[in-house]
């Protein structure tokens, strides 16, 4: 699978997710002259910087004013242009969802947003700056397509394909440092899960977005060690998901477990449960946050705190594995 040798590593190289889509926007700019980029009040800590530096001509600060630059994206949208907006999740979409829904998705304007700061992983901003509900938003708009890259070059991948697409796309990053799960050949395309990680007669599957994917991993490597196989799902893409793996494996494992840090309503979660109720019920256990709100803390804590580590995904594996029918 061509994943990065920090999986299993004692030491492990870590960057912010959000540093791909910097990357990706200087990539996805020199390759489109319609691609412009959009920021408020954030430019350095949405990556947003190096583009404004190079494109300035095509880059536009609108201050802190999320839904007016919902709008003004939306006419650049559907006047040819290849606009993306940038800010924290809390914000954008979170204080700009009306017009998000309004002028972008309803038009069908080609524009990208990208929230950044999301999920739990905020540092000392706390719940208020913690995005743990915009996957669950974002998916449920018509003619929106949902991206949540697992680590930096994912989200440079992500960022590049996502100015390809037609139509309104949402990216969300998360801002501390992550394990670097990837490598410039790992597959990625929009649109299809990647098996990560598995080993032979897998008793359950393990289905992850986001920078939790390392914790999938490295939990599918302890489980392994105590006589318990599994395999792990890359699922970058929440919508559109992709219906026949999840179907797929869920068939031959008989047990899923998704892994996100996002509400476990709504998310990930709850589009592998809309797929496996429709093609293949089958037992499920959740983790993410359970219907709460966060607090300041560092990255460890947060994740520990909220049930989101790999003792706490390895706890899921082996509770979903006896909830699987008996085969008499």
């Amino acid at each position: 699978m061509n994943l990065s040798p920090n999986v299993g590593a004692e030491k492990v190289e870590e960057l912010p997710i959000r540093n791909g889509y910097g990357e990706g926007l200087l990539i996805a700019g020199e390759k489109d002259p319609n691609v412009v980029v959009l920021c408020a009040d954030l430019t350095e800590s949405t990556r947003s910087e190096a583009f404004s530096k190079k494109y300035p001509e095509r880059f536009f600060e609108l201050g802190v004013a999320e839904q007016n630059m919902a709008t003004i994206a939306a006419g650049l949208g559907i006047s040819g242009k290849v606009p993306f907006i940038s800010s924290y999740a809390t914000f954008s979409p979170g204080r700009s969802w009306e017009q998000i829904r309004t002028t972008i998705s309803y038009n069908n304007s080609n524009v990208k947003i990208a929230g950044h700061h999301a999920g739990i992983v905020t540092g000392p901003d706390g719940a208020t700056h913690q995005a743990i509900e915009d996957i669950a938003t974002m998916r449920v708009m018509a003619n929106m397509k949902v991206i949540v890259p697992c680590d930096a070059i994912e989200a440079r991948k992500a960022t590049i394909a996502a100015a390809e697409i037609k139509g309104p796309v949402y990216l969300r990053f998360a801002r501390e440092k992550s394990p670097v799960v990837t490598t410039d050949e790992t597959p990625f395309e929009v649109g299809k899960a990647e098996v990560f990680y598995q080993t032979t007669k897998p008793q359950a599957a393990i289905i992850a977005c986001g920078l939790l994917v390392y914790n999938a991993l490295a939990a599918a490597r302890e489980l392994e060690k105590e006589g318990i196989n599994v395999l792990v799902i890359n699922n970058h893409t929440i919508k559109p998901i992709d219906e026949k793996k999840i179907t797929e494996v869920a068939k031959k494992c008989g047990a899923v477990v998704t892994v996100e840090e996002h509400q476990i309503y709504g998310g990930l979660g709850g589009a592998v449960a809309e797929v496996l109720a429709k093609n293949h019920p089958t037992p499920m256990e959740f983790i993410g946050m359970r219907g709460i709100f966060g607090e300041s803390g560092s990255a460890k804590e947060l994740i520990e705190k909220y049930g989101m580590g790999v003792k706490d995904i390895k706890e899921a594996v082996k509770k979903v594995i006896k909830r699987k029918p008996s085969a008499d």
